[in-house]
């Protein structure tokens, strides 16, 4: 069965695109459009979909109202923001309202693609330059019982897979860790799956938390 896909934004032009790129998509289904917060309600109420992509600034009824609505009503469909507003607090505020993602519209195709795919089997999808906010959120609970317990996480991790961490919680791409450590992209995904399968983790974000939480964050 294919990801059924609705489109909240109020700009049409923009909507055209996404939709252009999300049909190329054989697993994907773009069942309907919407410019508005109301329309796009009233919509994913007939048709269900599994995904909504929803942007923040809409006329009338905002995105994170229209949030609230989609979540309460249909609580199974995941909806991933996608906007332009790279705010740490309107982050938080879509989480813990029942966003199942935060993307920005900079985001490459690929990416999105398959940030959907991801949001749709159950995982949080989080643009990596909104990482690092999200992580502020949580650095003063950051205490010294939480550090000495990090210290014992830290000894399952080997040496560049602690700077793996380090860099995940900075909010880095794995593009950016290459360059930043001199390896290939393909390494640092490797890298990556090991960090989560040794931590009992299922995402990056959660990664980038748990450095936090643990006394494993650095600014340097």
């Amino acid at each position: 069965m294919p990801i059924r896909i609705l489109l909240v934004d109020d700009h049409t032009l923009f909507r055209s695109g996404v939709r252009l790129l999300l049909q190329r998509q054989p697993d994907f289904e773009v069942v309907a459009e919407a410019g508005d917060g109301v329309e796009g309600l009233k919509r994913a109420k007939e048709l269900k979909p599994d995904v909504v992509l929803l942007d923040l600034n809409l006329p009338g009824l905002s995105g994170l109202e229209t949030l609230q609505l989609l979540t309460q009503d249909l609580p199974s469909c995941a909806v991933i923001i996608l906007t332009v507003s790279e705010e740490a607090d309107e982050l938080g505020q879509a989480l813990r309202d029942g966003a199942r993602g935060y993307l920005v519209k900079n985001i490459d195709a690929d990416a999105l693609t398959a940030a959907i795919r991801r949001a749709a089997g159950g995982e949080p999808v989080i643009a990596d330059s909104m990482t690092a906010k999200l992580v502020e959120q949580f650095r003063g609970q950051s205490g010294q019982a939480a550090q000495t317990q990090g210290a014992g996480d830290r000894n399952r991790l080997t040496a560049r897979e602690r700077q793996i961490v380090q860099w995940l919680a900075r909010g880095a791409s794995n593009k950016v860790i290459a360059r930043e450590l001199d390896v290939s992209e393909s390494t640092v995904k490797i890298h990556v799956q090991n960090v989560l399968k040794k931590l009992n983790l299922t995402s990056r974000v959660q990664v980038a938390v748990y450095a936090v939480e643990h006394g494993m964050y650095t600014d340097e």
